[in-house]
């Protein structure tokens, strides 16, 4: 367990230090701004398709780590998904860091990589809304809503 700890703590200040895909995206197909209310935390999520695939991914915002870190990686695996896979996406995470008993299913846990370092985010309840944040972004765009909120 403490190898995990190590482990989150490592790939969540990785990504918060140097975020992956943090720039506009004149070009975007989708995008929608996300809010929490609670902490301050601010994305904008674009997502450029082709056709149903995500061919380019990208966010903006202030956070804090989990927030912005949630985002980067959320960035990296989602280019080159549809949109139903990112849509699955969506629920794996969103199970895994709300503690969803349906999360302990080994292949589904295999399926998210580097992402299943956010299982630790559900001893942190007030930490849950950060790093689903960009998530439910990401979804809303997808949906064609222009804003987010966690609440």
């Amino acid at each position: 367990m403490n190898e995990l700890r190590e482990l989150y703590q490592e790939v969540i200040l990785d990504h918060s230090r140097k975020p992956r895909h943090f720039r506009e995206m004149p070009e975007a197909s989708h995008q929608a701004d996300g809010h929490n209310p609670l902490c301050g935390d601010r994305v904008t999520v674009y997502l450029h398709l082709k056709g149903d695939v995500i061919e380019d991914v990208s966010f903006q915002g202030a956070g804090c780590s989990i927030s912005t870190a949630s985002a980067s990686m959320m960035t990296d695996v989602l280019r080159g998904k549809t949109v139903a896979e990112a849509e699955a996406l969506f629920e794996r995470f969103h199970a895994l860091v709300t503690s969803d008993p349906s999360h302990a299913d080994e292949n589904a846990d295999a399926e998210l990589g580097k992402l299943a370092v956010f299982a630790g985010v559900c001893e942190f309840p007030m930490r849950v809304k950060c790093a689903s944040l960009s998530w439910h972004t990401m979804k809303a765009a997808l949906e064609g809503a222009a804003a987010a909120s966690t609440e």
